[in-house]
Formats: C-alpha cells, structure tokens, sequence
C-alpha cells in the first residue's frame, strides 16, 4: 500500500508510456480523479473510466499517442509537492512550464485545476505536479 496515492499515479502514467501500453489503472481517490479530468481536459489522456474490484475503487485511463511510431503525448511527468516537502505558491508566483507548453496542476481552495485556471481566478495552492 502506497502513502503517496499522486506519486503512484504518475509514475504508472510514466512507466505505462515508456512501453506503449494503451491503459493503465489507478487507485480512485478524490484528487487521482481529479487529476485524471484535468488530463482529459488538457488532452493528455482519451478518456477514463471507474471500476470496482474486490471492494476497492479503481480507474482506468487511456493514454493518448500519436504517429506511427506511436509517440507518447505525454513527454515528461514530474511530482513537485511531496508528503515530506509540501510546495505552495500564491498567485503571483504561479508557475510557467515550459514557456506555457505544459501544464502545472494546483491544488487551490476552489478545486483541482492548471496553473492557467489558477492565474484566471487569481488564487494560489499548492502544486501537485508539472506534465508537459
């Protein structure tokens, strides 16, 4: 059992890319679900789904790729707020990823969303993580 139900996430997101796999499941948590509806938005992911096996809550996403070779449209995952170290920023410092080509995700007082969102409604929270 993990502590970091975010940090599990990704990295199945991450791994699941390297081989070309077309689905991956997660553990559902409310901020796993979360996360995974701002990367359909962003378009990172086709879509997901929840399912229930033994009495426990799990979601699966479709990864997205595209060309013939199968290039993953997600380049890079990176978890920047840590169970250990959390990182907040408030609304003036909110993060730039990659000249706005990738997205921060901002846990706020208003709900999960991008850092653009965020900048939008002028409110600050901690940063989960950075996808580009």
């Amino acid at each position: 059992m993990t502590t970091d139900n975010i940090a599990d996430m990704l990295t199945r997101i991450r791994n699941a890319n390297l081989v070309r796999h077309q689905i991956v499941q997660v553990l559902k948590t409310k901020m796993t679900l979360s996360v995974s509806k701002i990367l359909k938005e962003e378009g990172y992911i086709t879509d997901f789904e929840e399912f229930e096996d033994k009495n426990k809550n799990y979601l699966l996403l479709c990864l997205k790729y595209h060309g013939q070779n199968r290039q993953p449209i997600i380049s890079a995952i990176k978890r920047i707020s840590k169970p250990g170290l959390r990182i907040y920023v408030d609304k003036k410092n909110l993060p730039n990823v990659l000249s706005n080509l990738g997205i921060a995700i901002i846990s706020t007082s208003k709900g999960v969303m991008t850092n653009h969102k965020a900048r939008e409604l002028g409110v600050g929270g901690e940063v989960i993580c950075y996808i580009w």
